[in-house]
């Protein structure tokens, strides 16, 4: 395929929030039925109806098809709860309250669960980054996996990149996801996403990536990444 310049742009927290929840509902509902149904339920009513709907409803108008909206009361009359936080900071709480509910009751097991919705969720991402590259002519190599990234990271972060032959160096120094935890006392189960997620989109981006995540903003005070692929390996189909 011949190199083009289609832009894509990232998605929304909105969007992502949504398909997160979607692969973790899946997972969970699966392993725990009609009490895993109660527990996200639970931790929806935790987060808040309406600033959930107002996630639901954003990520529908960006035609995201997700289940958030099966866990919001039709009728409900709650008001909104954290009008001044970002999406970023949504996002961080609403996967703390509904981790909290599962991994509280269930334990090493239901964190289990919450991190195989975790890793489908970035597997998935990690797949569409690739499609993002070809759109553009391009292959799932290490120089493509940030070019195409699909998450907008703004001002909120703070981050140093250092590219390497073959390595991609990360220190995120501020992270709002991060911050959000750690201002609500819930690193533990911020860490059940930490650990996963990155593994994960990079597997899906390419399987031979190998990442070394070795430091935690919610341990060490700061992320650090090495993305380690030779630029010759490309994703077995």
């Amino acid at each position: 395929m011949s190199k083009t310049n289609h832009v894509i742009p990232p998605y929304s927290m909105e969007v992502m929030t949504a398909k997160l929840f979607t692969e973790i509902e899946k997972i969970v509902v699966s392993k725990y039925k009609e009490n895993g149904k109660a527990l996200l339920q639970q931790g929806i009513d935790n987060f808040g109806y309406k600033d959930a709907e107002e996630i639901a409803i954003k990520a529908t108008t960006e035609r995201e098809n997700h289940t958030l909206f099966d866990y919001i009361p039709k009728d409900h009359n709650s008001q909104n709860k954290y009008e001044n936080l970002t999406p970023f900071a949504l996002f961080a709480r609403l996967f703390a309250q509904i981790t909290k509910a599962i991994v509280d009751t269930y334990g090493d097991e239901g964190e289990a669960a919450i991190q195989k919705g975790i890793w489908q969720f970035g597997e998935k991402r990690g797949r569409g980054i690739a499609q993002r590259a070809r759109v553009n002519g391009a292959d799932n190599t290490i120089d493509q996996y940030l070019t195409n990234y699909d998450m907008g990271r703004s001002d909120l972060f703070t981050i140093e990149t250092v590219n390497k032959s073959e390595e991609i160096e990360q220190t995120f120094t501020v992270c709002p996801l991060g911050q959000q935890w750690a201002d609500d006392d819930m690193h533990a189960y911020g860490l059940v996403y930490c650990k996963v997620i990155d593994d994960a989109i990079a597997h899906g981006f390419n399987n031979k990536f190998n990442v070394v995540h070795d430091q935690f903003v919610l341990k060490e005070g700061q992320c650090h990444f090495r993305f380690q692929l030779k630029d010759s390996e490309k994703k077995n189909d």
